[in-house]
């Protein structure tokens, strides 16, 4: 009787445990955006919100008129998203299919530990190999001065992209029951049209939760787009060109603002936009992620 007591309690303080940290997140996180608003509000009060997201030049410093306009960066920011997905996506993908299916034990134990480890390099190494290893060899082959442009980010972002995608891809692929598998092989289907046809439709939820993730990751990543993209202010046209995304404003501008002012203001409200878009991303890819957790029960 003690012992189903003991065992008892133990249950419930892990219980408590686990709920009083899941509150604790989400007061962090509600917080956060509380902090947020509050700060960028105040913004408004000089800045019209339509003229704040539709306007192209972001000029807090000139004589005549501040300007405070986040369409080039907004742009900014999804251009070198969108370039980092199209890279990440078919190597993720590719990668995650290949340890689940077609890799041999011994090398699934050792890629995935490194795949996982990727996760760990700090963002401003990541930076630092773009400024002396990318930057470098694309202004070779694409002619320019340097090659610290929208590309560039993009190609650092796939790379922090990656053991997101992989490892949720991975898993979502594992997953997919062994019926599917020998069913396909049952009726004469080859282990790739198996993968190709069977298995990765019936991940694809999964899947795309994975390329949402990651996609979270690459819009609210810092320091390696703040020193592989230039910072040009200027609206984005190409791959090739210098961009400003709204982390690296943020990042670049807010040490030295001064307190209260409308400049410091807008600064937290290129932070809210950013906070909003994450959020949304992240929203989409876990109720994607819980529907393909619910059709596997």
């Amino acid at each position: 009787m003690t012992k189903n007591r003991l065992r008892q309690l133990k249950e419930r303080a892990v219980k408590g445990f686990f709920f009083t940290h899941g509150i604790l997140s989400t007061l962090v996180l509600l917080g956060i955006f509380a902090l947020l608003l509050y700060t960028a509000v105040p913004a408004f009060r000089d800045i019209r919100v339509g003229e704040f997201l539709t306007t192209k030049l972001w000029d807090p410093t000139s004589p005549l008129k501040p300007v405070y306009g986040i369409l080039s960066q907004i742009m900014s920011t999804l251009l070198v998203t969108a370039g980092a997905l199209v890279i990440a996506i078919p190597i993720g993908v590719g990668v995650a299919a290949y340890l689940s299916d077609v890799a041999h034990w011994r090398v699934r134990e050792i890629v995935k530990p490194i795949v996982e480890i990727l996760a760990g390099i700090p963002s401003v190494v990541v930076g630092f190999l773009g400024i002396v290893l990318v930057g470098p060899f694309l202004a070779k082959i694409s002619g320019q001065s340097h090659g610290l442009n929208a590309l560039n980010g993009s190609l650092l972002l796939a790379i922090m992209s990656l053991p997101t995608i992989i490892s949720i891809s991975e898993d979502s692929l594992s997953a997919v029951p062994q019926v599917y598998s020998e069913a396909s092989l049952a009726l004469a289907g080859s282990r790739w049209q198996t993968l190709v046809r069977v298995k990765i439709p019936a991940a694809l939820s999964g899947i795309i939760a994975a390329v949402m993730l990651g996609m979270g990751r690459a819009i609210g990543e810092t320091m390696t787009v703040l020193m592989a993209t230039g910072n040009a202010r200027s609206f984005p046209t190409s791959f090739f060109q210098s961009v400003r995304t709204m982390t690296s404003n943020i990042a670049i501008e807010l040490g030295e603002v001064p307190y209260y002012t409308t400049h410091y203001y807008a600064l937290f409200a290129v932070g809210l936009v950013l906070f909003i878009m994450t959020f949304i991303v992240n929203l989409i890819a876990d109720v994607v992620l819980r529907k393909y957790q619910e059709r596997e029960l």
